[in-house]
């Protein structure tokens, strides 16, 4: 079949080739002559009218669909009318027999027609405008969502993404939270990747970390610790307005977490616990320096190419290392716990009563009383969370044997591994053998060994006296000793806390050799005055 662009282009070349009428020519195509008038008249087929046709059902309910879809202009997204609401609403407000069908495909074809028509009576359109960054500038920072499935639990965790503007350089950390501590390690890591500060401005939306209240426009209050460690790099905020409206303000970094998740946390990652993020942490280090080979968009030059050109302008790291871990004094109650951000930890019980001092970081807490380390916990998230030691409890547990079987903290130290079924094999023997509560006391005495012993070896020795039928801890201690030295292992896994050194006796003669005292040139005392005070003294020439 013959299209009117073709068709148009036969006519005008009969008439010109052979000079035939119009009659002639509207004969020859079997058209209108009309038609031929008007390919004589222009190339270009004129475009078809579209009949109009009349709508006996539709036309009185136009007004009342058309009202409805200019409503959800201004309604929040997710209560907006839907083709088959609309319907309902036709049928119970207007009493109208028209088809769902027919309904359904006037709201597709309107919906978008109305939407331009709000736009353009408001002179504003909806769009995107390219820009340009100068090398080493500007960046923009922003957590996105992501799932980590921890010890067979999917849990929400956060990644932290830095994004340089010009390049497309972006670094990536993933965290269990997105507090203020993640916060600054997530800057730290970045800043020590990307070898600088960026010169310019960093774009943020207002996170709580760093802004404790939104005021008018673009001014805000800011945390006091945010302060001082903007204060410390060097850096230049820039704040995007709250909610949609200022979302593409930092529209480089909020695609770029989402396609980085789909990119790297898929399938979702599996750790044993919560301290397995440094190794996924680890990978996305890698993942970042991969994707210096990638292309951003139809750019001709590569990630790396472009930063390589920037890296040389960015301000410098700070020589003074800036402590991002929040300092609490907690009071350990008489469960031996701590409290910090909603959570618990265990301390060693003889700090029952005492005030400690408590460093949060991104990851972990550390637990110190004076300038001695007691405890170290990964860190919780989990408001009224508790994450409890068995070796912390083993003093009262000696006291309090029978409350070993119910204790939390030998339900978490079953959770990590630590208690495995050869203790339990041990506890069963020894309760079987001395009854609950002394087989308890000598279970606690071979928990106690793990205090200055690797756990492997004194796992090793717990079989070894089980397969004698003894349950004695002394031999537990010998066994565990003679593994050490056949694997010719000297390093505990868990040391004994470091003890004050008392300071080593020496004798006179030996600090005298020390310090090279010059000799004494006086004559050697006598002590011939003091005899007479001897009653029986001989007489001369007699003997003694």
């Amino acid at each position: 079949m013959v299209s009117r662009v073709e068709l148009f282009a036969l006519i005008r070349r009969d008439a010109r080739v052979e000079g035939l009428s119009v009659r002639a020519l509207a004969e020859r195509h079997g058209v209108h002559r009309r038609t031929v008038r008007q390919a004589l008249g222009s190339a270009v087929p004129p475009p078809r009218k579209t009949p109009v046709r009349s709508s006996p059902v539709t036309d009185p309910l136009r007004e009342a669909m058309d009202e409805m879809l200019r409503t959800d202009l201004d309604a929040p997204r997710k209560q907006r009318h839907t083709a088959h609401r609309i319907w309902e609403r036709l049928l119970d407000e207007h009493d109208a027999t028209i088809a769902y069908r027919t309904v359904s495909k006037y709201v597709a074809k309107r919906r978008p027609e109305i939407a331009l028509e709000a736009r353009s009576r408001a002179g504003v359109v909806a769009g995107f405008v390219p820009q340009t960054h100068l090398p080493g500038q500007d960046a923009e920072v922003d957590f996105a969502e992501v799932w980590v499935n921890v010890g067979g639990v999917d849990t929400k965790c956060f990644l932290f993404t830095l994004r340089m503007s010009f390049s497309g350089k972006a670094i990536h950390r993933v965290y269990s939270s997105q507090g203020q501590e993640a916060f600054f390690a997530g800057h730290i890591a970045a800043f020590t990747e990307l070898g600088g500060i960026p010169a310019g401005e960093i774009r943020y939306d207002n996170l709580s970390s760093a802004v404790r209240r939104v005021c008018f426009g673009r001014s805000r209050v800011e945390t006091d610790r945010w302060v001082l460690f903007k204060s410390a790099y060097g850096i230049t905020t820039f704040y995007c307005m709250p909610g949609k409206e200022g979302a593409h303000e930092k529209g480089g970094v909020e695609g770029e977490g989402g396609r980085f998740r789909r990119r790297w946390f898929v399938p979702v990652p599996k750790i044993a616990d919560i301290s397995g993020l440094a190794g996924i942490n680890d990978k996305l280090a890698a993942a970042d320096r991969a994707e210096d080979a990638r292309h951003i968009d139809q750019r001709t030059a590569t990630i790396g190419h472009d930063f390589a050109l920037e890296a040389p302008l960015l301000a410098a790291l700070p020589t003074d290392e800036f402590d991002i871990a929040l300092t609490t004094t907690p009071r350990v109650d008489r469960y031996a716990r701590i409290t910090v951000r909603q959570a618990l930890y265990s301390v060693p019980a003889r700090l029952i009563g005492q005030t400690v001092r408590a460093k949060l970081d991104a990851e972990e807490l550390v637990v110190l009383h004076g300038s001695t380390e007691v405890a170290r916990h990964p860190r919780l998230t989990t408001k009224g969370g508790q994450h409890l030691m068995l070796d912390h409890y083993l003093e009262v547990l000696a006291g309090k044997p029978g409350a070993l079987r119910g204790a939390t903290a030998l339900v978490h130290a079953r959770q990590k591994g630590w208690f495995t079924a050869t203790h339990d094999a041990f506890w069963a023997a020894a309760r079987s053998k001395h009854g609950d509560q002394a087989g308890t006391r000598l279970l606690i005495e071979v928990l106690l060994l793990h205090r200055r012993m690797s756990h492997a070896h004194v796992i090793a020795g717990i079989r070894v006296t089980l397969e004698a039928g003894s349950v004695s801890p002394d031999v537990v201690a010998i066994e565990a000793r003679k593994h050490a030295a056949a694997a010719g292992d000297t390093v505990t896994v868990e040391p004994p806390r470091p003890r004050r050194s008392r300071s080593k006796v020496v004798s006179l003669p030996e600090r005298r050799r020390d310090t090279e005292l010059p000799q004494d040139s006086r004559p050697a005392p006598s002590v011939a005055a003091y005899d007479q005070l001897l009653r029986n003294t001989p007489r001369k020439g007699t003997a003694s």
